[in-house]
């Protein structure tokens, strides 16, 4: 899958948008919305912005969005569609190239596993301001087919499912140092898994 996704987001990036429609059945524009309701304050960082659906957004909005891709060819893309209007940059989440406290929200939509790591949540960390949130959409899936085969295999139910699926999901972020919540959000038949980890104040850091 590595070698999948690396492909995808550079030598066929032109390839994307086709392959995030078939795998969604149509519905990935919608999901990636979907984190827009829990994003706060004026100055946006995104992390992971591929073709720029969720740029030409937060822009529209007369937000200060800016987004951060380490691939070139994504960085490309969503410059065609933004125009001269983008805040794009190129590099890597595990070292943002941003002052401290930049940002009241980041967000990542479908990330792959750099969004777990230490690195990238304590960068992400930095460059909030106090009180600022982290906003991570890593996964959706069409709730009557997937969870109804889960049943079948696992013999679990869809709740205790998704209660085990939020429990680990919630670990780095909480090891991080986040406060964090998960919230399943309902779109056109579809589940979606969205992480709110918001940044604890100086003095509200607990001590590990």
């Amino acid at each position: 899958m590595r070698v999948f996704f690396h492909l995808l987001y550079h030598p066929f990036a032109f390839a994307y948008d086709l392959v995030a429609a078939t795998v969604s059945f149509g519905r990935w524009q919608n999901w990636v919305m979907t984190v827009l309701p829990f994003i706060e304050g004026t100055h946006i960082l995104e992390l992971g912005h591929g073709p720029g659906y969720l740029q030409r957004i937060l822009l529209s909005r007369n937000l200060f969005a800016v987004g951060l891709d380490e691939s070139t060819q994504m960085g490309t893309l969503a410059k065609r569609r933004l125009g001269i209007s983008a805040k794009l940059t190129r590099g890597l989440a595990q070292a943002l190239p941003f002052a401290n406290g930049s940002f009241d929200s980041a967000v990542a939509t479908f990330p792959t596993n750099y969004i777990f790591e230490p690195s990238t949540l304590s960068e992400v960390d930095r460059c909030l301001s106090d009180a600022g949130r982290l906003i991570v959409l890593p996964a959706a899936w069409p709730k009557s087919l997937l969870l109804a085969w889960l049943f079948k295999v696992t013999g679990q139910s869809p709740s205790e499912l998704s209660e085990a699926l939020i429990a680990r999901i919630k670990i780095p972020f909480e090891n991080a140092g986040y406060d964090t919540h998960v919230e399943l959000v309902e779109v056109k038949s579809s589940n979606l898994l969205i992480v709110i980890a918001k940044k604890r104040k100086s003095n509200d850091k607990k001590i590990t």
